[in-house]
């Protein structure tokens, strides 16, 4: 009977032992996540892509019986708006002049899921589970997720500069709940809460570049005269396009035949006839191409510009009949 009494003593008290809770048992979590770049944008041009990584980390302390227990994290990574967009679809950086450039977020690799925040009904956080099994406290589980962002094609009205939109820890939430088991014998929470128990701060940014692009000059075309006794007047246009707050100057060389400073046109029989371009109608303001000199000064729109070449042949001293033609080279610098 004795022998019995304590065989039973000894197994009651294993039971103690192994259904009592881990003692001041605790799992953290944390996590960062990498700035999300995607570089040059061109006005009106294609989407871009880009991508960061979002790391974490969780930590399970179980006390003096903790090994005997295993853990199921349920994590939610949110992503709110940012500093500068009003809403989550889209999500819009800005630049320091206040242009705005549309760019989203998503969960998938597809770009079909936007990536939001346990505090919204439409657009979800990332949800990600992690466990830790028996004989495993004190150790630290991490892990990484991609993160997936576009910026649309096809935004002509862009302006130069640089472009960014700040998620601090206002915008970025780590909400989790765990369940401890003994033996791992359990399962995940069913949600993961909406505590704000950490943040994961980053930048979204994009750049757009100066751009200028030539797209149509014009013949100077000062027609048949019989006398050169007095001015001739006549214009052309010079055609580009060039990327919005585009500082540009245009400017025009001197021609393949000109002598001392003055433009000329060269006959078949080698006589020449002079003429001048100018930037503005009352010709007063000769177009050359030093740069902040003599050159057509001005800022890009992203649309369509054109500009009046203002020719005058002077007076001058008459000269053979026939044809007189210059080749003149257009550039823009910006």
């Amino acid at each position: 009977m004795k022998r019995l009494r304590l065989a039973m003593i000894a197994l009651f008290g294993l039971a103690l032992v192994f259904g009592a809770a881990p003692a001041r048992a605790t799992t953290t979590c944390s996590a960062t996540l990498t700035d999300l770049a995607f570089g040059d944008v061109a006005p009106g041009g294609a989407l871009v892509n880009a991508s960061a990584t979002l790391n974490y980390r969780c930590t399970y302390n179980g006390g003096l019986l903790g090994g005997l227990y295993g853990v199921y994290v349920r994590m939610c990574f949110s992503i709110g708006t940012g500093v500068q967009s009003p809403g989550y679809n889209p999500r819009q950086m800005t630049s320091t002049p206040g242009d705005t450039m549309a760019f989203q977020i998503y969960r998938n690799s597809a770009r079909t899921q936007i990536w939001g925040s346990v505090d919204n009904a439409t657009y979800l956080p990332f949800q990600q589970d992690l466990s830790f099994t028996i004989l495993a406290n004190g150790e630290t589980r991490t892990g990484s997720i991609p993160v997936y962002g576009q910026v649309p094609a096809a935004q002509a009205g862009l302006g130069v500069g640089a472009y960014s939109d700040v998620f601090n820890a206002a915008h970025t939430k780590l909400s989790y709940n765990y369940n401890e088991a003994l033996l791992s014998l359990g399962t995940y929470p069913a949600s993961c809460g909406n505590a704000n128990l950490g943040s994961f701060p980053f930048t979204a940014s994009a750049n757009v570049q100066p751009f200028c692009r030539l797209t149509t000059a014009s013949d100077l075309d000062f027609g048949s005269t019989s006398s050169l006794a007095a001015p001739i007047d006549k214009l052309s246009t010079i055609g580009m396009n060039c990327t919005a707050r585009t500082a540009w100057q245009l400017g025009l060389d001197a021609g393949q035949h000109a002598l001392g400073g003055t433009r000329r046109m060269l006959g078949s029989g080698g006589s020449t006839i002079a003429y001048g371009l100018y930037r503005d109608s009352a010709r007063g303001l000769s177009w050359g191409s030093t740069l902040g000199t003599d050159t057509l000064v001005g800022t890009g729109t992203g649309s369509a510009q054109s500009f009046n070449v203002y020719g005058r042949v002077p007076a001058q001293a008459p000269v053979p009949s026939g044809t007189y033609a210059d080749v003149i080279l257009v550039t823009v610098t910006y």
